[in-house]
């Protein structure tokens, strides 16, 4: 006779880390790497402790799908968006939608959700067209052809999602934002991470920066939303985001004030550039160092477009081109590190995490773990056909997050990302300059290093 033995959690393992600093060097010099060579040491759920024992704090890593699907979905009210780095985030781009919960950020949900229905994102093809065609364009005035693909995809993006955004107001918006959301995000970074943190007010280098960068934003989003309340019903027939905004209303008549519209019209600006940047750039650096999966591409730009401009539904037309832009996001996802704390003590992979736990899904790793893609190294867009995709668990590939907070601007992202795409590689070849590009982490994923390109006009 067999007797069953129940299994009983565990308590979490972990590298020992420095004497007085734990792993929080490695951390911040290294932290993707440091992080996926401690799932393979240690398994799929790892502590690691981060500053003196009894001063620092521990930090739980989560890397299996099944343990991201928990954090993020099964057990998401359990999980809270309280940290050093999200404490920073509201503190210098406002309450949004990214930042907000419980009951705030349902109200904002409910009067931003129609906003994004697939049917009104795809009304935004032709002001992701019109600024493709504007950077085709200056490509082809470029010496030598030779780009930074981060560079210029950032300033696209900027202009795509300003030009939704503000209409007619993209210029006055685009170069405080382009000057000034870097310098912002990297104040927010490095105070989310610093073991200690000195406050705003005192006059340091870092917080004279920050605060000019984020007064130079706040100054730009009021002076615009001012400006189209002043219009009254001039303005009431407007169809871009920030019009659609003002006119937002829940079932009870509520709307967003003129505080909560600019937080709102940050965390589109943050959240709606730097994402897509990420993965148009990647996406356009492996293909200049693949050249058969840039012929397929390309093949299918050309078979598809012709030589007119994309439209919405030019999107289902385009899998290959879209396959391409879910292995970028595979390998190199523009929110890499997801953090949450832990209400109440729960069970992942086996093993205790106590409630309070500063937990990190850690979708860098998961999108290279081994018991889910295979040569989790190489670039292979096939592994995003139907039937491999439908085979793979659905927290295997998680570049929007997921869950009930799952990103809100999935289809849009998407939209711009392919139908841009297929614009390029339907006018220029691509070859790699820069073939090794270091990799830095921000609020985002970014390129470190020069990612420069050579486009040559087809």
């Amino acid at each position: 006779m067999t007797t069953a033995i129940a299994t009983a959690p565990r308590s979490i393992p972990g590298p020992p880390g420095l004497p007085l600093i734990g792993s929080g060097l490695d951390l911040g010099r290294r932290p993707l790497r440091t992080l996926r060579a401690a799932r393979h040491d240690y398994g799929d759920v790892v502590r690691f402790r981060v500053g003196p024992v009894g001063l620092g704090m521990d930090l739980v890593a989560v890397f299996s799908p099944e343990g991201a699907h928990q954090v993020l979905a099964g057990e998401s009210a359990n999980f809270r968006k309280e940290n050093a780095l999200y404490d920073e985030l509201r503190t210098s781009v406002g309450n949004g939608l990214l930042t907000s919960q419980d009951g705030e950020y349902q109200r904002q949900r409910r009067l931003i959700q129609p906003l994004f229905t697939r049917r009104r994102v795809d009304g935004y093809a032709d002001a992701i067209a019109l600024e493709t065609q504007a950077l085709a364009e200056r490509w082809h005035a470029v010496p030598e052809g030779v780009v930074d693909a981060a560079d210029e995809m950032s300033r696209f993006a900027l202009r795509t999602v300003s030009r939704i955004l503000f209409g007619a107001d993209v210029e006055e918006a685009v170069a405080v934002v382009h000057r000034s959301f870097p310098v912002l995000g990297e104040y927010v970074q490095d105070r989310g991470v610093a073991p200690i943190r000195l406050p705003r007010h005192w006059p340091t280098r870092a917080n004279r920066r920050g605060t000019e960068a984020q007064r130079a934003l706040y100054a730009v989003c009021d002076r615009i939303i001012a400006e189209r309340a002043a219009r009254g019903e001039a303005d009431d027939k407007a169809d871009d985001l920030l019009g659609l905004l003002r006119r937002a209303r829940g079932e009870d008549g509520e709307q967003l004030d003129p505080a909560e519209l600019r937080d709102q019209v940050l965390v589109f600006l943050l959240a709606g550039h730097e994402t897509t940047a990420t993965s148009l750039a990647f996406a356009l650096h492996l293909l200049a160092g693949h050249p058969e999966q840039r012929r397929l591409a390309q093949e299918e730009a050309d078979a598809v477009l012709a030589g007119r401009a994309p439209i919405a539904s030019d999107l289902e037309a385009l899998p290959y081109v879209t396959r391409v832009l879910k292995e970028a996001m595979r390998l190199y996802p523009a929110a890499s590190l997801i953090g949450r704390r832990s209400v109440a003590e729960t069970v992942i992979g086996g093993h205790v995490v106590p409630g309070g736990s500063q937990v990190l899904v850690v979708p860098w790793v998961t999108h290279r773990h081994p018991d889910h893609w295979e040569e989790p190294d190489r670039f292979d867009p096939d592994r995003f056909l139907p039937e491999r995709e439908k085979a793979r668990h659905r927290y295997a590939w998680l570049p929007f997050g997921g869950g009930p907070r799952a990103c809100i601007g999935q289809h849009f992202s998407m939209l711009e990302a392919v139908l841009a795409l297929a614009m390029l590689l339907r006018d220029f070849d691509v070859d790699v300059v820069d073939r090794r590009v270091a990799i830095g982490q921000g609020i985002t994923l970014r390129a470190a290093s020069p990612m420069r390109i050579r486009v040559t006009a087809r």
